[in-house]
C-alpha cells in the first residue's frame, strides 16, 4: 500500500491526497511535519512534505508525485491522453505554482502566523500575483475546469493555491484577486461540492488550530 507522508494543513500534501482519493487508490497517511532531522531527510531529501512511499522506494516533490501516481495507478485519469493536451495541463499547473502559489508563500509568515515580511518582498509578491492572475486569465479555459471539461492535476494545484493567494492579496493589498475572473470563483465553488475535497478540508480544519498555535510559538 502507498504511504503518504505529510500533514493535513499542507496545501501540497493535500494536492497529492486529493489525487489519490479521486483515483480511489488505497493509501495510508503518516502524519509528519517538515524537518531537518536525519530520520526525515531519509524520507524527503529536502525535509519537506509531501513524500510518497511506494513498494520501490520514496518519491518526493509534489509535481513528480502526481505524475508518478498518474503513471502507476488506475482509476480516474488526471492527465489527458493527447500529448499536446497533457503539455497544456502541465504548463497550467506550473504557472499556477510559480506565479500564484510561490509569490503568495513569500508572505505567509505575516498573513497567517503573526510575523512580519519585508516591504520589498511584499511589493514583489503583489506585482507577481497580479501578473500571475493575468496569465491564468489568458491561458486557462475554466470550462468548467482549469484546462477544460475534465478535472486534471491543474485543478489540484489551483484549488490548493488560489485560496491562499487570495488571502494574501486581500489582507496585505486589499485586492480581490478573482474580481475579473468569476469563472475561477465558480470553479472554487464547484470543487467545494466534491466529496473528496470536503474530506480533505475536514481533515485540514481538524489540524489547523494546533498547527497555527505551534507555528506562532516558534516565532
Amino acid at each position: 500500500m502507498l504511504k503518504l507522508h505529510g500533514f493535513a494543513v499542507s496545501n501540497y500534501f493535500n494536492m497529492v491526497k486529493l489525487a489519490l482519493l479521486e483515483k480511489g487508490v488505497d493509501f495510508e497517511v503518516n502524519v509528519v511535519h517538515p524537518s531537518q532531522d536525519e530520520a526525515f531527510l531519509a524520507i524527503s531529501p529536502r525535509g519537506k512534505v509531501p513524500a510518497l512511499e511506494t513498494e520501490h522506494g520514496l518519491v518526493s516533490e509534489t509535481n513528480v508525485i502526481l505524475e508518478y501516481i498518474e503513471e502507476t495507478q488506475g482509476g480516474k485519469p488526471l492527465l489527458p491522453k493527447d500529448a499536446f493536451e497533457r503539455a497544456t495541463v502541465r504548463a497550467l499547473t506550473k504557472e499556477i505554482e510559480l506565479y500564484l502559489e510561490l509569490p503568495a508563500r513569500s508572505c505567509y509568515a505575516e498573513v497567517f502566523f503573526g510575523g512580519k515580511v519585508d516591504q520589498q518582498v511584499k511589493d514583489k509578491a503583489k506585482t507577481d500575483l497580479l501578473a500571475g492572475i493575468a496569465a491564468l486569465k489568458r491561458h486557462a479555459k475554466f470550462a468548467p475546469y482549469v484546462a477544460g471539461s475534465e478535472m486534471t492535476i491543474a485543478d489540484l494545484m489551483f484549488i490548493y493555491s488560489i485560496d491562499l493567494a487570495s488571502a494574501v492579496a486581500k489582507k496585505l493589498f486589499d485586492l480581490d484577486l478573482l474580481a475579473d475572473l468569476p469563472e475561477a470563483r465558480a470553479l472554487q465553488a464547484k470543487m467545494a461540492e466534491n466529496p473528496n475535497v470536503q474530506k480533505v478540508e475536514a481533515d485540514k480544519k481538524a489540524e489547523m488550530a494546533a498547527f497555527i498555535a505551534a507555528a506562532r510559538a516558534k516565532r
